[in-house]
């Protein structure tokens, strides 16, 4: 798909739980009609470092998401509009960065070597306080978590996003083209 990288449980050692291509997430209902991933070839090399980090912490990548059609990222943001209280959390389609439309960001978490989810204070798209990386109010052991998750991922080339545990993205995400489906 124009020059993105499929990403695959088997061609990258990692799982898949591509929450918008089932109606397992914050909108409650299926946004993709495939289950596939999709990254810039950039972003799969940098999700491949990552991987490797991973495993040699005897963890494993479970990914949510990675490119999203510019379509889908309307339909959120108009759920989720920055002026709404738990807004913020979605770029605005119109001027905003949106690097999931640039096929360069990725929504991911950790799990042991069973497959089994570490604990990280909140479930995938919570938009409140409680998915900042610097949130205190979750326990102990989900702070030691996310901080494990920032340090592999940005040890392999990954921006994060202060207001999501989950999101990471490529430096200067707007050098990338926006992928029009």
């Amino acid at each position: 798909m124009l020059n993105l990288i499929e990403i695959t449980a088997e061609k990258f050692d990692v799982i898949l739980d591509l929450r918008y291509a089932t109606a397992n997430n914050v909108c409650g209902k299926k946004l993709y009609s495939d289950s596939i991933c999709y990254l810039h070839p950039t972003a799969a090399e940098a999700l491949s470092r990552a991987v490797t980090f991973a495993k040699n912490l005897g963890l494993k990548l479970k990914i949510f998401d990675g490119f999203r059609p510019l379509a889908v990222q309307k339909f959120m943001f108009e759920k989720f509009p920055s002026d709404d209280p738990s807004g913020g959390f979605v770029s605005n389609p119109d001027g905003g960065v949106i690097p999931h439309c640039r096929g360069v960001a990725v929504d991911l978490t950790l799990c042991d070597s069973s497959g089994n989810e570490l604990e990280m204070g909140t479930d995938f798209d919570e938009f409140s306080d409680l998915a900042f990386h610097n949130c205190k109010k979750i326990s102990a052991q989900a702070q030691q978590n996310r901080l494990i998750l920032l340090g592999l991922m940005t040890e392999s080339g990954w921006d994060f996003y202060s207001k999501e545990w989950w999101h990471y993205q490529l430096f200067k995400p707007r050098e990338y083209p926006v992928i029009m489906l």
